[in-house]
């Protein structure tokens, strides 16, 4: 992944300090210490069940399936899901949790046996990757980081895992390790902070998806599947 530039930050900051009717500081600035700080306490000291419970407990509020299985029925669960949906085709991220979940031969070999087409993203591919997604009843990707108490899946994008997995096809399917759930978007805000912190290099895009695509007008008429998927399903791996 490439580093990006900055350009024109110093011009910008003068600008506000001309505005603010000083000069710009450049030293002694430190981040506040906030005396309350609320949001560390939602779900606070909760186990990982206890956070599993509160995100099925949110699932039905966001119009989304939860199904919870094991990594040995992994792929029989993911079977019955997609079939659930409607079947191919399928575009899932070119993405080693496959591998390590023991999913590779069904995408590679036994869906494409049954006539089911499945494309994994290829960087490579450019432009088709998009075409491919955009003609997808399902894609398939996993979650980096799982918010309890809004039932969002967190996704980095990257080289193999094209945006447009999770949001161009009819259907898509989030398979969620319970052990990536944490209470809210704090945690997820604080780990993004913390790589910052150290020097790695985050992902251009990061996605938080909660369901799927709810729209609706002053008039409070919902519309389903206008920006993105109009079925969601979060398959949680309850040990891993």
């Amino acid at each position: 992944m490439q580093t990006g530039m900055i350009y024109n930050r110093n011009k910008f900051l003068q600008t506000v300090a001309n505005r603010l009717g000083r000069k710009q500081r450049t030293t002694g600035v430190s981040r506040p210490h906030w005396s309350h700080q609320p949001q560390w306490r939602v779900f606070q000291g909760y186990s990982q069940d206890d956070l599993l419970k509160e995100l099925k407990a949110q699932c039905p509020r966001i119009h989304t399936q939860c199904v919870e299985t094991t990594a040995v029925e992994l792929k029989e669960t993911l079977k019955e899901v997609v079939d659930k949906h409607g079947g191919g085709p399928i575009v899932t991220w070119d993405d080693p949790r496959f591998d390590e979940y023991g999913l590779t031969r069904l995408l590679r070999n036994e869906w494409p046996n049954e006539n089911i087409d499945v494309h994994i993203w290829d960087a490579s591919a450019g432009r088709k990757n998009i075409n491919y997604a955009e003609q997808a009843n399902v894609g398939i990707t996993f979650s980096d980081i799982t918010l309890a108490e809004s039932g969002t899946v967190v996704l980095f994008s990257g080289n193999g895992k094209g945006r447009t997995v999770s949001f161009l096809p009819k259907t898509y399917i989030a398979i969620i390790a319970k052990s990536t759930i944490v209470p809210r978007m704090t945690q997820a805000a604080a780990y993004i902070h913390e790589q910052i912190e150290k020097g790695h290099l985050i992902p251009s895009c990061i996605n938080f998806i909660t369901g799927p695509s709810n729209s609706a007008d002053i008039e409070m008429n919902l519309v389903v599947g206008v920006h993105g998927p109009m079925k969601a399903t979060y398959i949680v791996v309850t040990d891993r």
